[in-house]
């Protein structure tokens, strides 16, 4: 995620290599909440369950194993053949990328318990609080700011 210009000055002068240390020495290169890889584009169904290429098999949105569902390659082939639909291209696919993620959502605070190594999808669901509160807090303020100035 981008630092916000505001919040730029919160984070220490070496946050580059603090966020490298914390996803690919600790994290080993792996989202800490669902195991998604970095850098690899994953198979997904859209609701947190994705294919662990390397394990064979699915996972959910917390990295457990899923049971019960089929290899993507067979779930590509019963899918119906129509004209113009291509059975391979179906199943949706994401890049993964992981970012290092400040758990109480203060970024003045770095210590090792205090940042998670998320892919995306997990980074969002962790800050979605935030950011309602956030947008919230914007929109209050541009309509008291509105209000004063009479607009």
């Amino acid at each position: 995620m981008p630092i916000a210009p505001e919040n730029r000055w919160l984070y220490p002068i070496d946050w580059p290599e603090l966020s490298r240390l914390i996803r690919f020495e600790r994290a080993k290169g792996r989202c800490e909440r669902c195991g998604r890889p970095h850098g690899r584009n994953v198979v997904h169904l859209g609701d947190g369950i994705w294919w662990d290429e390397e394990l064979g098999r699915w996972r959910d949105g917390r990295g457990r194993r899923v049971r019960g569902l089929l290899p993507p390659q067979l779930l590509e082939a019963q899918q119906p053949s129509l004209d113009g639909f291509d059975p391979v291209a179906w199943l949706p696919i994401t890049r993964v990328v992981l970012a290092s993620c400040h758990l109480k959502h203060d970024p003045s605070r770095n210590g090792p318990r205090d940042l998670a190594a998320l892919c995306q999808r997990c980074h969002m669901l962790h800050d979605a609080p935030e950011h309602r509160r956030t947008r919230w807090r914007k929109a209050f303020v541009r309509r008291a700011v509105g209000d004063l100035l009479g607009r």
